[in-house]
């Protein structure tokens, strides 16, 4: 029996949109049916652009090694800290820097736009 917890997350590191074509963010929003959507879009030297499409709560976890910029496209997105929470709105972006233990949520669908370097695994370490 696996004693780890499934996690509900739909979790896509593949490269969706290689260099030299048009990175159609609408389309893969319009067609999100999960709650907790991770979908690489593109990648730039050692980083990559991940779009999110969140609604509910992820949970606690670092990564030792990679900072994580999240960047609100549409909606309220919420990082969650040891110490306090950081609300974003639309427009809004925040860093966690690597090391730091968070999570993060969003109480109604929210669009985010995550960068970080290509070899994170976006479920911690």
């Amino acid at each position: 029996m696996n004693s780890e917890p499934r996690i509900p997350y739909a979790t896509h590191l593949d490269v969706k949109f290689p260099a030299l074509e048009v990175v159609d963010v609408p389309q893969l929003v319009d067609a999100c049916t999960d709650r907790w959507y991770n979908q690489t879009l593109c990648q730039v030297n050692g980083s990559v652009a991940r779009l999110g499409v969140l609604q509910g709560e992820y949970h606690w976890h670092q990564h030792r090694d990679e900072d994580e910029f999240f960047f609100v496209l549409e909606g309220k997105f919420i990082v969650d800290l040891r110490e306090r929470s950081v609300e974003l709105s639309r427009w809004q972006g925040f860093v966690v820097p690597k090391g730091v233990v968070h999570r993060t949520r969003a109480p109604e669908r929210a669009v985010v736009l995550m960068v970080e370097t290509a070899a994170i695994v976006p479920t911690g370490d």
